[in-house]
């Protein structure tokens, strides 16, 4: 069975405040395999085997500019322990490799497998990365909204602007690029786990 198991460290942690347990709270509603704990430290870990997680757990971490994100990719060994952080086999291998060179490689992110495919997601989640860094708080908030299914219409009204306001936040938050962005990188890890794609 391949999975996706994450490492994920915070950054800067010994000159700022531990942001481990808002990290957590902020993951909670993601489907996962085995639940996010936090491991050692400001390091925390989980196991997803949906292809849909995935990207919401991505965008999460990249939201804050925070962390480094380390994915591996591939089987573990089985019956999975309860608690990720006690699980074994070669996806926890490369997730650890994986952490360790997020530290010195673009947006702080790395994906790592023996699949080639690997590599395709991992670039699809660094260009997605590009296109959140230049979301600002109120491009942010827009796409909340969309998210949450609310129309432009219905956003602008909320916010107490005009459509046409919430079509140019829109377009700078880069949230058509992004809904393409989460989609393509589904697949991509539809295809990694052995899954028909969406």
């Amino acid at each position: 069975m391949s999975v996706l198991v994450l490492t994920v460290d915070q950054q800067g942690s010994r000159r700022s405040p531990d942001l481990v347990q808002a990290a957590l709270t902020a993951l909670g509603d993601v489907p996962v395999l085995r639940p996010f704990e936090q491991t050692v430290g400001d390091e925390f870990q989980g196991v997803l085997d949906s292809p849909a997680a995935l990207p919401s757990v991505v965008e999460t971490l990249l939201r804050h500019s925070t962390w480094h994100v380390g994915i591996g990719v591939g089987p573990v060994e089985e019956p999975l322990p309860a608690h990720a952080r006690a699980g074994r086999g070669p996806a926890y291998l490369h997730a650890r490799a994986a952490v360790t060179a997020a530290k010195s490689s673009p947006w702080h992110l790395r994906v790592l497998g023996d699949d080639p495919g690997t590599r395709a997601l991992e670039t699809v989640l660094w260009l997605w990365a590009s296109v959140l860094a230049r979301r600002t708080a109120r491009g942010w908030e827009v796409a909340d909204l969309v998210a949450d299914g609310l129309s432009y219409e219905e956003t602008a009204h909320r916010l107490g602007i005009t459509p046409s306001a919430v079509s140019q936040r829109a377009a700078a938050a880069g949230i058509v690029e992004s809904r393409r962005a989460r989609e393509l990188a589904t697949d991509l890890t539809a295809r990694l786990l052995g899954k028909e794609p969406s």
